[in-house]
């Protein structure tokens, strides 16, 4: 019976099988980081272009920093041209990632209009030979993740998982919406079983995981072998450690108080500065502050200083006050 534990992917062995997804502009390094201390059994990075690999981009070099604290973490690649994506994996091989990752499922029209992302899925053959492609040369297990479908009338999550299988792929992590759907809506959890029944990888189900409760759901409806929780940790890395709490004790630990809250909005946009300086560190942690903030009494007209702020000190004084610390 499917549940929660050990996941061996490949030849790594992931401590849980609760899994930080990856998110573009949100599951970057200081975030990782503090998901990884709450927890999670494995940490996916921002998906970066194979193509910019190749140009040697400088930002794409910063979005694939790895801190030794935070193994195993998960390299996700996006591109659609077998022998380019191969040329990025030889050029980081000295990156010391641990599970490499195919974007398949991104919805964002400038991705899909390029025919990657969840393009991709409109074609299992070449799903399959891109696959083929990077097993080929990489000396780490080889992921993919998928969507349900690129719409609803053409839902295919059975058949691109197969295909991902049959080139070689160590797992597949399956979001139970369509591309039309984009994160609208209800995750569709038996596409994800359906997928579970047909390949022999591990699955990884991905939709609508939101605490303890959800998760035992998830593993019990669809007989998936992880778990992989994005936009439900914005602004809420605790996530982890509550889901953990609910599996390992029988009940989820205590939601964090004002007090720990603020320690981690504070010790966020530390990290946020060490690795990416003051003036961008700030910027990036507005939307994060908006998301650990949300919900609070105050937090509306709160949400309006968020945006003004440009230093430690005022991002520190407005949290402060909202706080009461």
């Amino acid at each position: 019976m499917a549940g929660y534990g050990k996941l061996q992917i490949g030849n790594v062995v992931l401590e849980n099988n609760i899994i930080l997804g990856p998110m573009a502009g949100v599951s970057d390094l200081p975030f990782r980081i503090l998901c990884k201390e709450m927890g999670a059994g494995l940490v996916c990075m921002e998906m970066v272009s194979a193509k910019a690999i190749t140009y040697k981009n400088k930002n794409t070099g910063m979005l694939m920093e790895i801190h030794e604290n935070e193994h195993p973490v998960s390299l996700q690649l996006f591109g659609s041209e077998p022998e380019i994506m191969q040329q990025a994996v030889e050029m980081i091989k000295d990156r010391p990632y641990d599970i490499l990752d195919v974007n398949m499922g991104c919805p964002v029209p400038k991705v899909v209009g390029n025919g990657e992302g969840s393009a991709l899925m409109k074609n299992p053959e070449l799903i399959e030979k891109i696959v083929r492609a990077l097993v080929e040369v990489s000396d780490r297990p080889v992921t993919v993740k998928i969507r349900k479908g690129f719409t609803e009338k053409t839902v295919n999550a059975v058949e691109c998982a197969k295909a991902a299988e049959a080139g070689g792929a160590a797992a597949v992590a399956v979001h139970g919406r369509t591309r039309e759907q984009y994160y609208s809506g209800k995750a569709d959890w038996d596409i994800i079983r359906q997928v579970k029944e047909n390949v022999k990888i591990p699955v990884i189900g991905n939709g609508d995981v939101t605490d303890g409760e959800s998760a035992k759901r998830m593993f019990d409806e669809t007989g998936c072998d992880g778990v992989m929780i994005a936009r439900a940790a914005q602004g809420n890395p605790f996530l982890f450690r509550e889901i953990k709490s609910y599996f390992e004790d029988g009940a989820s630990c205590p939601r964090p108080d004002n007090r720990e809250i603020y320690d981690t909005v504070i010790r966020h946009a530390d990290l946020q500065l060490k690795y990416k300086g003051e003036y961008t560190g700030i910027r990036e942690m507005r939307k994060h502050v908006s998301w650990y903030t949300f919900g609070m009494p105050g937090s509306a007209k709160f949400r309006n200083e968020i945006n003004q702020m440009e230093n430690m000190d005022s991002l520190k004084e407005a949290c402060a006050k909202l706080f009461k610390i």
